[in-house]
């Protein structure tokens, strides 16, 4: 006779009821509707006041004077570097949790980040570089490169890209470029200046032609999660299951890492070093859509959103005529998410 025994008390706590396929695409829905009426905001406020009927005015007249230079010159380039650095590390950070089974993973932990600030500041010693696209440029370079330099060492190490090993690695290579790159910026202060205005994270002072060349890398990373999806269900299984269910693990970890890699490498050239909102949006996602990567990743796409938008225009309101960089007001939300995540002992695992 087979007796049934009760969950361990962990599983009961995190056990949470299951909604309807109809209730999560509400709530897709939903989340499409509140990505809308932001980005409505973003364009209607700012630091410089602007009445609605000036903001309409400038958007259907482009050229056409001071309201439209707003509009048009740090309106609707930030509002939609906002969209592109939300979609990038919202979706970054639920495939990195995936592969990592950690709550607290982030995809800078791959050392994207740190290769990008400090290809920055290269071209700034070396060349003289200082202009937006150009630092763009330098920005997906060495975020590529530093991802390329840890899955390396993580593979020579162990032959595989198991991703414990790769978040070491990528730990330490962080921790290699970081050096490198405080001792340029202190041996020259005018790479200085320039490096502290980069590495806040800002969506400010840029524009679309400057940075249209990080959307191939976000489109592609886009597609790679989409692909990775199934793969980051069945890992969920654990691995053992996984193989059983036909899935190639080095493949999966390899689409994934490239996944990670191209999202990153693009949010982080359009706006600098961004914290927290790989860490946050796949938790705030998954408590509404559930585990499952075929709506966790689009709902995560625009929670992210919505996160950097509403921040965003937070600083642009909450100082007067300046503004606070949008990292920094991501700093001040995500500190205490991180705190609060690390203290729960029922999220220690996926």
């Amino acid at each position: 006779m087979i007796t049934a025994t009760a969950p361990p008390e962990s599983v009961r706590r995190t056990r949470r009821p299951r909604s309807s396929p109809a209730a999560r695409t509400g709530i897709l829905l939903a989340l499409v509707l509140a990505v809308a009426v932001v980005c409505l905001t973003s364009l209607l406020l700012g630091s410089n006041r602007l009445a609605p009927a000036a903001v309409l005015h400038g958007l259907l007249h482009p050229g056409a004077g001071t309201d439209a230079d707003v509009v048009y010159g740090s309106r609707v380039p930030r509002t939609v570097i906002g969209l592109l650095v939300g979609v990038c590390l919202g979706v970054g950070g639920a495939v990195m949790q995936g592969h990592t089974r950690n709550p607290l993973a982030d995809p800078g932990l791959f050392g994207v980040s740190a290769g990008a600030g400090l290809a920055v500041v290269l071209g700034l010693v070396v060349s003289g570089v200082s202009g937006t696209g150009a630092t763009v440029g330098l920005a997906l370079v060495g975020a590529l490169a530093a991802s390329l330099a840890a899955f390396a060492i993580t593979v020579a190490g162990s032959g595989t890209a198991n991703p414990v090993p790769l978040a070491i690695a990528g730990t330490a290579v962080s921790a290699l470029l970081t050096a490198v790159t405080s001792f340029l910026t202190l041996a020259d202060r005018d790479s200085l200046r320039a490096y502290q205005l980069w590495v806040v994270g800002s969506l400010s002072g840029r524009q679309l032609d400057e940075v249209w060349g990080a959307v191939p890398f976000a489109a592609a990373g886009l597609l790679l999660a989409a692909l990775n999806a199934r793969a980051l269900d069945n890992l969920a299984l654990g691995e053992e299951l996984a193989r059983g269910l036909g899935e190639n693990l080095l493949v999966a970890r390899a689409v994934g890492l490239a996944a990670i890699t191209l999202l990153t490498a693009a949010a982080t050239a359009a706006a600098g070093p961004i914290a927290f909102v790989g860490l946050v949006v796949p938790h705030l996602a998954r408590a509404l859509v559930g585990s499952g990567h075929r709506r966790l990743l689009p709902a995560a796409a625009l929670v992210g959103c919505l996160l950097v938008l509403l921040a965003d225009i937070v600083g642009r309101l909450v100082h007067g005529p300046s503004e606070v960089q949008v990292g920094i007001v991501l700093a001040v939300i995500g500190g205490p998410f991180f705190v609060a995540v690390a203290r729960r002992r029922s999220l220690v695992s996926l």
